[in-house]
């Protein structure tokens, strides 16, 4: 079964007060006729999950304080993608950003294949450029998954605050 869970509206279905930022709340998802629907609820509104929900959950609204991170825009993700086919030292990195690329539809999928040395690749399309891509799948450890999230932070994140 496919759906879509939509985004937290920020505000309490039951009292339709706005949800104030590091304010704990619930949301349940619900069979509404053919659609799944999502219902926030403020702590004082809680009286546990309705009966026949999908599932339920507690959250916390994000506080004022939290820092808010943006990526660098597509073409400057899409300019280091190429750059690091030549550092074939940092193929991983690649990898990770492949996948960065095919989340943001920059690029899509549009198979995997096995290259002559028997490894494993992602061909990749990018309609922005009209180039083909191929990436090699990386085995990456959860140590070096950290470095390379630490690295691409401090290459293509910058604080919004």
């Amino acid at each position: 079964m496919d759906f879509t869970v939509g985004r937290c509206t920020r505000r309490c279905s039951k009292t339709e007060r706005e949800l104030q930022p590091d304010e704990p709340f619930y949301s349940v998802l619900a069979c509404e006729g053919v659609e799944v629907v999502r219902h926030d609820f403020c702590e004082q509104a809680w009286d546990g999950p309705p009966k026949d929900v999908l599932g339920w959950w507690k959250s916390q609204m994000p506080g004022k304080q939290t820092n808010r991170y943006n990526l660098a825009p597509n073409e400057i993700l899409l300019h280091y993608f190429e750059e690091l086919d030549q550092q074939p030292e940092k193929a991983d990195v690649r990898y990770v950003m492949a996948l960065l690329l095919i989340r943001r539809r920059v690029a899509r999928l549009e198979e995997s294949e096995r290259a002559d040395d028997g490894s494993e690749q992602l061909a990749l399309f990018c309609p922005r450029n009209e180039k083909n891509y191929s990436v090699r799948i990386a085995q990456v450890s959860a140590e070096r998954r950290n470095e390379i999230q630490e690295e691409l932070a401090s290459l293509l994140f910058a604080d919004a605050s």
